[in-house]
């Protein structure tokens, strides 16, 4: 494994679509020769699609590209949870139901969460969200992932993979 490895790594939605299923494992993907499970994103909501008790759906367009992100929202009735405490999988469950509500189309959303695969597409699993009140946020965003690309990310071949 690499450091990027279970680590939030900031990518655009360029870099994101373009990622690799890692043909060993299912739960990571390949950019530029780094092993990745893990992103973070920021963009506006330009779609939503909401099933109560199940999951909201929705997209992130940061002006290269669009993300898929699913929140899901079926934790108490999931058997993921069932080894869970009662109260925390409540917990969670609440957390997620409030987030949904916020997500709103044309509001600046910071995605965090899992890479995963669906339908042959990448998407985020999300962990976590944040609204984003600050008007630069996306600008801010883009300039990390730029200084990272070029400090970091791209400093990985398939050799130590």
């Amino acid at each position: 494994m690499n450091g990027l490895y279970n680590t939030h790594v900031k990518l655009l939605a360029f870099d994101f679509v373009a990622l690799s299923p890692n043909p060993k494992d299912q739960s990571s993907f390949f950019r530029n020769g780094a092993l990745l499970s893990r992103a973070e994103a920021v963009g506006v909501v330009v779609t939503r699609d909401f099933k109560p008790g199940r999951f909201l759906r929705f997209t992130i367009d940061d002006g290269t590209g669009c993300i898929p992100c699913v929140l899901w929202l079926n934790q108490l009735t999931s058997s993921y949870f069932s080894k869970r405490s009662p109260t925390g999988v409540r917990l969670i469950a609440d957390v997620a139901l409030k987030v949904s509500s916020q997500i709103q189309l044309g509001v600046v959303a910071r995605v965090r969460g899992r890479i995963t695969g669906y339908r042959g597409m990448v998407q985020i699993t999300v962990s976590d969200v944040v609204l984003e009140m600050d008007p630069n946020a996306q600008i801010l965003h883009w300039l990390d992932c730029v200084r990272l690309a070029r400090k970091c990310y791209n400093n990985f071949s398939n050799k130590g993979v």
